[in-house]
């Protein structure tokens, strides 16, 4: 499927423009995004979203710029656009004539005789967004921009107060801005015209997206005054927004080249799916400060980073792009706050101390060190957490925090009431919406999996190997004896051996049939595969509980309440088909009719990853009912990841 990289904009509807986003991210957890029309339509949209203690503590300091062009006698052109109160103004849109996302996303507009386009970029490492404005017509004219200012938690909104002063100093084409008094400063530098102070409020930009959640959905902004610079045929106006003087001073020609920046590939390159799944993957990788290693963001705009979602997503992000010593970074990070035989499951944004609710997180780190050392046979770093895997294994057979805890029969048992601890999280009020107390399916097939990679290590490195492989055999053997449903011909979803098995049809026994270690016969899996096509599959992933469950919810909409409450009962998630493409590779082989039947399957996504909701991305989840526009996160590390791992090996599927 060849992809050219950028639109034209036929259709101008100002409606569609705002639902295509896009997002740039620094590799400190900062990040810039909005829509192609020009309006925000999220509070987690604005120019600079700066982390001040990488990757969290996110401060939205920049919203946007008003933007407008003239030429000697005429009234003006704005080329922004903002939705207000039953009023879209100005309509900059209708001068859009053509968008290119990578390597930088661009806009080209065109008026009349008047030409003009605009580039975002970030600096790695740093809070810092440059914007370039150049003439790419044939005649002269004056370019007005007017940086519209906020100063708050990206989680929240900011209205007009009278403590917001934006105290401000300038030296030459260089601004310092205190939004008030003991706030960080902003510093804003442009490359040539003058600053005029002009101060104003903004009132009442209306935010749609966060109306559908059930969220406040209006801002103010505040204009310092405006930036005027004649620009002739060629020429170029940078504009620069950072928390750091130093790099708002820096030459942003040396910037803009740097690799972060810009590629050597010409606008209308034609590539395939892999190669930009690939290109795309970078944004997930950050600096952590209290680590002082990597980490891995679990999706944009609002999470952070994950224990669960970092070791599923770094399957694809680390190990199939081959970054072992990432890969590394990121293991040691986690490694250090290892707690109870757990590994965290979120750094929380204020650094309060990490929340340790997840069974899986730890038993994932198995399975990615099992695919890193396949991959880069890599000994040396294997015996150097060889002792941390020990410790792990010996806390859950002996039990830790929320009852986690191995029963008689080998199988991982857990769960309290009001703790969630499966990747199925959703909390609301106190209440957990999809507890799944006792032995989840997919935490077992993690279970032996854990315990396959650990005696196979062991072995390797000349160690006692013998006890876990024989636990490893009676874990398999009740797996089979009670995940079995015979009368689905599938796998119960939870089970407390001897008392209690959950037939709720759900994507978990996808685990099963996709791990390295496998715990079906082949015509059990057959049987699985069967039911997983049949009721959960979607063109993009799989549904989190059958429709043909009463609790099953079909829309994933409203406010937070009812958002939970779908988001794991029936909403599809799309870093499952990453698992369903390994286990539907393990049954059929990696034949002609397999990658066609692949390239067939994951159209509507690839369509999707380029075309809709976030530009070059891949949502969090879709609806269950009808899916067909993203939900929740534009852009998640674990869908990415995933998709990676699958299509392994099968780069040809996507061209």
């Amino acid at each position: 499927m060849p992809i050219m990289n950028h639109f034209y904009l036929k259709n101008k509807d100002f409606g569609a423009l705002s639902q295509q986003e896009y997002l740039l991210t620094n590799g400190i957890g900062g990040y810039a995004s909005g829509t192609l029309s020009g309006a925000n339509t999220r509070r987690y949209h604005g120019l600079l979203i700066a982390a001040f203690q990488p990757p969290v503590k996110r401060m939205v300091l920049v919203s946007k710029v008003e933007e407008s062009i003239f030429r000697a006698g005429d009234t003006g052109i704005d080329l922004s656009a903002n939705q207000y109160p039953g009023l879209v103004h100005p309509q900059g849109y209708q001068y859009l004539e053509h968008f290119t996302r990578r390597p930088v996303p661009k806009w080209d507009y065109r008026s009349g005789a008047c030409q003009l386009r605009k580039s975002i970029f970030m600096v790695a490492g740093a809070n810092t967004t440059v914007l370039k404005y150049e003439n790419t017509g044939k005649y002269d004219y004056t370019l007005s921009l007017r940086p519209l200012l906020v100063y708050r938690d990206y989680h929240s909104l900011f209205h007009q107060d009278s403590q917001f002063d934006f105290y401000l100093e300038q030296k030459d084409n260089c601004l310092k801005v205190y939004a008030k008094y003991g706030a960080a400063p902003l510093f804003l530098s442009f490359s040539k015209g003058a600053f005029i102070e002009d101060r104003n409020w903004y009132y009442n930009f209306q935010l749609p997206r966060e109306r559908e959640r059930g969220l406040d959905d209006q801002e103010d902004a505040y204009q310092l005054g405006k930036i005027e610079c004649a620009l002739p045929p060629g020429e170029s106006l940078y504009l620069t927004f950072s928390t750091q003087e130093p790099v708002a001073k820096t030459d942003v020609l040396a910037a803009e080249k740097l690799p972060d920046a810009r590629e050597a590939r010409p606008a209308d390159a034609i590539t395939n799916f892999f190669e930009d799944l690939s290109w795309v993957a970078d944004q997930f990788l950050v600096f952590r400060q209290s680590t002082n290693g990597s980490s891995i963001i679990a999706g944009y705009h609002w999470f952070t980073d994950w224990g669960r979602d970092t070791m599923i997503a770094m399957r694809g992000l680390c190990v199939t792009l081959k970054k072992p010593e990432l890969a590394q970074s990121i293991i040691r990070s986690f490694l250090q706050y290892l707690d109870g035989g757990l590994l965290p499951n979120n750094f929380p944004d204020g650094g309060e101390k990490p929340g340790y609710n997840s069974m899986d997180a730890t038993l994932w780190l198995f399975v990615v060190l099992w695919e890193y050392q396949q991959k880069f046979k890599d000994q040396v770093f294997i015996e150097e957490v060889f002792a941390s895997l020990t410790t792990i294994l010996d806390a859950l057979k002996k039990g830790t925090r929320y009852q986690i805890n191995m029963t008689d029969e080998g199988l991982l048992y857990g769960g309290e009431a009001g703790i969630q601890l499966t990747w199925m999280d959703a909390k609301v009020d106190g209440q957990v919406i999809t507890p799944r107390l006792g032995c989840p399916v997919e935490i077992n097939a993690l279970w032996y999996n854990a315990l396959m990679i650990y005696s196979r290590f062991a072995q390797d490195l000349k160690k006692e190997a013998t006890p876990t492989r024989r636990l490893a055999e009676k874990t398999k053997e009740s797996f089979n004896r009670y995940f079995w449903n015979e009368q689905e011909s599938c796998l119960y979803d939870v089970v407390i051996p001897n008392e209690y098995a959950d037939p709720a049809i759900r994507p978990n026994q996808i685990y099963a049939l996709s791990l390295p270690f496998l715990l079906l016969t082949k015509g059990r899996a057959k049987q699985v595969m069967g039911v997983i096509d049949k009721q959960l599959l979607t063109p993009y992933g799989l549904r989190s509980l059958t429709p043909k469950d009463p609790q099953f919810v079909g829309t994933y909409t409203g406010n937070r309440w009812l958002r939970d409450h779908a988001y794991h009962q029936g909403t599809v998630w799309t870093f499952l088909m990453g698992e369903y493409l390994l286990a539907y590779r393990y049954l059929h082989g990696d034949g002609t009719q397999t990658q066609t039947y692949i390239k067939k399957l994951l159209a509507p996504l690839i369509t999707h990853f380029y075309e809709e909701d976030g530009l070059y991305a891949l949502s969090e989840i879709f609806d269950g009912a009808t899916p067909h526009s993203g939900k929740g996160c534009i852009q998640q590390a674990w869908s990415v990841g995933m998709l990676l791992r699958g299509l392994e090996g099968l780069k040809n599927v996507c061209k």
